[in-house]
Parts: structure tokens; C-alpha cells; sequence
């Protein structure tokens, strides 16, 4: 178990912002600067996918690239947010499973079942669905009462009942941390992916300590605070320090 041996549960988000990287380099050397630097203290990597969509037909070669360069060690996330009717979302699993060799793909649940069955029924592969995300948005749908209860608790149930801990991740955010506690009440043996540690403001302790289960059960991401954690030269070393730092403080609980 790479987490238990790296004692890491992090996950470094290449969200990489052409306007943000070091002026006059492309934004494949600098994900291959990033991967290298960071690759000892992360288990994951998630490029989102909007980054790469925005340059065009060489965006989608560098994510190919980029999948390519992780390698096997690492889970790799295809941060697409896809949610579609079944036959289409069938067709987005065969993209991000078969073409690009990405490990999980992100999945908003809102179109139901037959929206996010395609991509359970890759071997090895999984579903990581949308439930309780870090945006302030996620109280105009997410938080709302349906039948008693918050919906994030409805798609928790109903997703679990579609797939299982071994297909099946979900999103909570980091933000949200008081409600990790009902999360895990729903959800004890599914891992989650939780944004907003570091540049967002959530606790990295209040998730560990509320967050985690038996398989630690936990990829924390963390993106804006490693990959520009300098604007300068020694960009790669900053993000290093950075994902170590981060690193250590997992270690305390794993």
C-alpha cells in the first residue's frame, strides 16, 4: 500500500495555469519539474482537466504526456467533472480509462445512475462522484434538505449502493471538515478525495483526525500551494519543500 509506506496521502493537483508558470516555459516541462520534485511525497496526481482543454488539440497531448510521465506508481485522476446520459458517459470512461490510461475519473452524479454506471464497470478503474465539494456554491444544492436529510447524504447512500469501496471515491471537500463526521457515518469504508487543504483554508489535521478509517481512506489534494510556491526559478525545489512539509504532517497519523 503506497500510502501506508510513503506514510502520505496527498495528491498533487496539476492544475497548471499557463499565466502562472515561469515566463518562456511550456507547461509540460514544468509538470515534468513539478512530478519530479514532489513524486516521493505524493501517492496521486490529479490533472483538472480545464488547463488542458483551454490550448486546444497540444492540450490534450500534454496530458497524455503527462499521464504517461507519472507512471504506474502513482494514481492518476482525470479531474473532468463528466456527468452525461449513459451512452455518453460510457464514451468519456473509454476516454479517460482507455485513451489517456488515467486511473479514476471525477463524476458529478446529478443525471443519476445511468450517468455514472459506465464508469463502474471498467476492471481496476474508478468513480470518484461529486458529494459534498469545497466551493460556496455547494450550499445552493449540495446542503439542502430532501426527505429528511442534506442531499450530499441522499447521493452518498444511493452512489454506495451502486458501486463499492473497491470502484467508488467521493469528493468532500476540506472546507467542510464538521461534516466529515457525517460523511463517515454514511460512507465508513469508501475513501474520499478532499480539495481546500492549503490554498483554500481547510485544517489538514481536523480531516486526518475526523476523516480517516482503517485504510487510512483518504487523497488530500493540495495544488495552488505546491505548484506556486515560487513564481521563480527555483520553482521545482519550492514545490518539493512544500509537498514534503505536507508530507510530514501526514506522517504523524499514518
Amino acid at each position: 500500500n503506497h500510502i501506508r509506506n510513503r506514510k502520505s496521502c496527498l495528491c498533487v493537483g496539476l492544475d497548471t495555469d499557463p499565466a502562472k508558470i515561469p515566463s518562456g516555459m511550456d507547461v509540460l516541462s514544468f509538470n515534468k519539474a513539478i512530478i519530479d520534485a514532489t513524486r516521493e511525497f505524493c501517492v496521486a496526481y490529479k490533472p483538472n482537466l480545464a488547463f488542458y482543454e483551454v490550448l486546444g488539440a497540444k492540450g490534450w497531448d500534454i496530458l497524455a504526456e503527462t499521464v504517461d510521465y507519472i507512471g504506474k506508481e502513482h494514481f492518476t485522476i482525470a479531474d473532468a467533472k463528466r456527468g452525461d446520459i449513459g451512452n455518453t458517459s460510457g464514451y468519456y470512461a473509454k476516454t479517460f480509462f482507455d485513451t489517456y490510461g488515467f486511473d479514476s475519473v471525477t463524476v458529478a452524479p446529478y443525471m443519476g445512475r445511468d450517468s455514472v454506471e459506465p464508469f463502474l464497470s471498467h476492471t481496476d478503474k474508478w468513480a470518484i462522484v461529486l458529494a459534498l465539494t469545497s466551493n460556496a456554491g455547494a450550499f445552493d444544492f449540495e446542503t439542502l434538505t430532501a426527505e429528511g436529510k442534506p442531499i450530499y447524504s441522499h447521493v452518498l447512500e444511493k452512489c454506495s449502493s451502486w458501486g463499492t469501496p473497491e470502484n467508488t471515491m467521493y469528493v468532500v471537500g476540506a472546507t467542510r471538515a464538521e461534516m466529515l463526521v457525517d460523511v463517515r457515518r454514511i460512507v465508513p469504508d469508501h475513501f474520499l478525495l478532499v480539495p481546500g487543504v492549503g490554498a483554500q483554508g481547510g485544517s489538514l489535521e481536523e480531516v486526518m483526525k475526523v476523516g480517516m478509517n482503517d485504510d487510512v481512506g483518504l487523497l488530500i489534494n493540495a495544488s495552488r500551494s505546491i505548484l506556486y510556491a515560487s513564481s521563480g526559478s527555483d520553482f521545482a525545489l519550492a514545490a518539493g519543500r512544500e509537498a514534503a512539509t505536507i508530507q510530514g504532517e501526514m506522517a504523524q497519523w499514518i
